[in-house]
């Protein structure tokens, strides 16, 4: 039975929470003689019912929170002390309450205001080191789902596009250098780059035709490409990792457009390594590849690039392979020694005939 005596007056039962409510809400008492009414009353009917106050953290729906003590607990509402007064919060308006029974008492009260969530930061920009036209992971990213690095990194891919042939890409600056595979571009000058660009929660499928070849290496199958529209906005582009640093049996995807399906996402884990073929060597993965794929990137569930995708084994299934990131690295650190010339577009690999022995004519007697 809950029993309180007020001003020379005994409050029962119902009468005595609604006393509690009365002086809570009653501008007319003073604040000092209302503490101490209160404290005298909330102490008698604890005393009485035999509850224990506990420190706890009430979330409100509005995203704000409230710390402080619990002293007691009705169908509709609680009342929580937080120091200088007590507080009557409506059930209706709490998502949750959180006791925490080892911690000291406390009277200070934590308002948590929900703040507007910084503007998205380009998928490189996060935790990146510069290396001139690429940038690397400065420290290892937190492992993501699929479904939400497709979502961050997929405006850095794009489709390479040629009178002859298709393939993929990827963007490796915001200056608009790019990555592909040489197969895709051989014996073209002409190339295209489709671009989705994501505005306003929308794709918006862009063609950049003022395409430069910058370097290629036919032997690594790696091309560097830049888009020199005049309009070109800064682009989003990805990190480059480290392929030394992957595990067998770590989980990897590719974004590409086989068949010229663009944007299309195949998962799947690292075979080995060290695949040798054709005296290179190249990651194995039971990512799907297909036409189309080449010169794409293979990401890791950290959102770096680890490979280019750029060939499989047609009559097997499972058996893709991806120029190991290390290998994309170095050749754009020695990108000088591969550069592309439109006078000779066969250099750097071309290589003249040594001139031919003149034949010695014996002299007309």
């Amino acid at each position: 039975m809950v029993l309180a005596t007020f001003e020379g007056r005994q409050f029962q039962g119902n009468s005595a929470g609604s006393l509690f409510h009365s002086l809570v809400k009653s501008g007319s008492i003073r604040y000092r003689d209302a503490m101490s009414n209160l404290r005298f009353l909330w102490l008698t009917m604890l005393v009485c019912g035999g509850m224990a106050a506990t420190a706890a953290t009430v979330q409100l729906k509005d995203q704000a929170a409230i710390t402080g003590k619990i002293l007691a607990e009705k169908g509709d509402s609680i009342a929580v002390d937080v120091g200088y007064t007590v507080l009557v919060i409506p059930r209706s308006q709490i998502a949750k309450i959180t006791e925490d029974e080892k911690s000291a008492p406390t009277d200070e009260v934590k308002l948590v205001v929900p703040q507007t969530p910084p503007p998205a930061a380009k998928p490189s920009a996060a935790a990146s080191t510069s290396k001139g036209i690429y940038t690397v992971a400065s420290r290892a990213a937190p492992e993501r789902s699929v479904r939400e690095l497709v979502s961050l990194l997929g405006e850095a891919v794009v489709l390479v596009r040629t009178p002859s042939s298709l393939g993929s890409g990827f963007i490796i600056s915001e200056e608009g250098f790019l990555m592909t595979n040489f197969h895709v571009i051989e014996g073209e000058s002409q190339i295209s780059i489709e671009v989705y660009h994501q505005k306003g929660g929308q794709l918006d499928r862009r063609s950049y035709r003022q395409v430069r070849i910058v370097a290629m290496n036919k032997f690594a199958d790696l091309a560097l490409l830049k888009i020199e529209d005049k309009d070109a906005p800064a682009f989003k582009f990805v990190p480059i990792g480290s392929s030394d640093s992957l595990a067998v049996g770590e989980k990897v995807f590719a974004i590409g457009s086989p068949l010229g399906l663009e944007r299309t996402v195949t998962e799947g884990i690292v075979s080995t390594k060290t695949r040798q073929m054709a005296g290179a060597l190249y990651l194995q993965t039971t990512t799907q590849i297909n036409p189309g794929n080449s010169g794409g990137p293979l990401f890791n569930l950290n959102g770096e690039v680890v490979g280019v995708t750029n060939m499989k084994i047609t009559f097997g299934e499972g058996l893709g392979f991806a120029i190991p990131s290390e290998s994309v690295k170095y050749f754009l650190e020695h990108r000088d020694a591969f550069a592309y010339s439109n006078d000779n577009p066969s250099n750097p690999y071309r290589y003249l005939e040594p001139p031919s022995r003149m034949k010695h004519s014996p002299a007309l007697e």
